[in-house]
């Protein structure tokens, strides 16, 4: 068993191993990003921007919101934004862009925030990172208001077997390649579809915001079914809120 094959075992173990590489791949990750994505990353935050319905003056909170483009692209639309992320050196990227959003360090399973706190929670390659699915998504909930709308961008599994070989095998020779090439260690973008071959995918995930308590949810597919976005709203007061 490799050393990622073992920090992947267990939450416990997954959690202090994301923490180190996401402070290592930092200053490479919108570079990163864009190469793995075949250049569509921005497209795609794009598309979630769009379907938040962000307004002016909205109170909108982007998790594990990295260098900021989620977060910059809501506040662009008015939303008074809060980003929020675990890694320290993402944030110090993103407040250096300074473009009308607050950033603090946090973790996603254990928000800083009273109930009911914004109306848009937000996130991209949040979900699949955090060593347990299930506390996040109640975080996310509580801190919604009644109505509010959670939106989360990431890589998905594929149903079809060849297809889904061939999408974590192209992704684990490139990410090997870039790991070894950047950081002199291969695992640091293997990593990348190994949480892949974890995630329970962008469907499973809709089932468990339905459990936790959203309505409404739903999945739009991106790139044949590569990538998704998760849907999902906190019922109205009177309406299991």
């Amino acid at each position: 068993m490799s050393d990622l094959d073992r920090a992947l075992a267990s939450p416990d173990s997954k959690a202090p191993y994301v923490r180190r590489l996401f402070h290592t791949i930092a200053d490479r990750y919108d570079l990163i990003t864009v190469l793995l994505s075949f250049g569509l990353d921005r497209r795609w935050k794009q598309q979630l921007i769009a379907l938040s319905g962000a307004r002016e003056g909205a109170r909108a909170l982007d998790l594990a919101c990295g260098t900021g483009d989620i977060a910059f692209g809501l506040a662009d639309r008015g939303a008074r934004l809060t980003g929020l992320d675990i890694t320290f050196r993402m944030l110090q990227l993103a407040k250096a862009k300074q473009r009308g959003a607050n950033f603090l360090a946090g973790d996603m399973t254990s928000l800083p925030f009273i109930e009911q706190s914004f109306d848009l929670v937000t996130t991209g390659y949040g979900i699949r990172n955090v060593p347990r699915i299930e506390p996040a998504i109640a975080e996310m909930h509580r801190v919604l208001r009644p109505g509010g709308v959670l939106l989360s961008l990431d890589f998905d599994r594929p149903d079809n077997a060849i297809l889904r070989a061939i999408y974590l095998g192209y992704l684990t020779l490139v990410g090997s390649a870039l790991g070894w090439a950047l950081h002199r260690d291969p695992d640091t973008y293997r990593y990348i579809p190994a949480s892949i071959a974890r995630y329970p995918g962008a469907r499973a995930v809709s089932t468990l915001l339905a459990r936790a308590g959203f309505e409404d949810c739903r999945v739009l597919p991106l790139l044949g079914g590569l990538m998704a976005i998760n849907v999902a709203r906190r019922p109205a007061l009177g309406v299991g809120s």
